[in-house]
């Protein structure tokens, strides 16, 4: 590339949802923690070796019988999250949170590859936190 001569029309989006393909014979519903996998293509969340955790799905996706990228899951990649977790307390707000399932986090001490999926901005009850995903989306401690 050559660096510019005159002005150029740019190109934004703000970042805050963005489309993602999804995997071939993947169901991801409203509401559920998302991750690309190797490939790039959205999935429902785990704790599964080689996710990056991207945010939570805007609406469901089904594409159970399509090829990767067949259809696109629109993704919220920031703000403060309701997600369920295990056996909290408030001393647990400011702690990393990991994915566990498409619902759910866990502390690091809980999980296996412990994806980043965020940090806890507020206890609701013993089993429910407040989760900021823009660390876990820009992957930041």
């Amino acid at each position: 590339m050559t660096a510019l001569t005159e002005d150029k029309q740019i190109e934004l989006q703000d970042g805050v949802e963005k489309d993602f393909p999804v995997a071939a014979s993947q169901k991801i519903f409203g509401g559920a923690l998302v991750a690309v996998n190797a490939d790039g293509y959205a999935l429902e969340g785990s704790d599964t070796a080689g996710l990056i955790f991207q945010g939570v799905a805007m609406g469901q996706a089904d594409n159970s019988f399509g090829a990767n990228g067949a259809i696109s899951v629109v993704v919220r990649r920031k703000g403060l999250v309701k997600c369920v977790i295990a056996a909290i307390t408030q001393a647990n707000v400011g702690d990393k949170v990991y994915l566990v399932d498409d619902q759910t986090v866990g502390l690091a001490a809980t999980t296996t590859n412990d994806i980043l999926c965020g940090k806890i901005a507020g206890y609701v009850d013993a089993t429910h936190c407040w989760v900021d995903i823009e660390p876990g989306v820009n992957n930041v401690a």
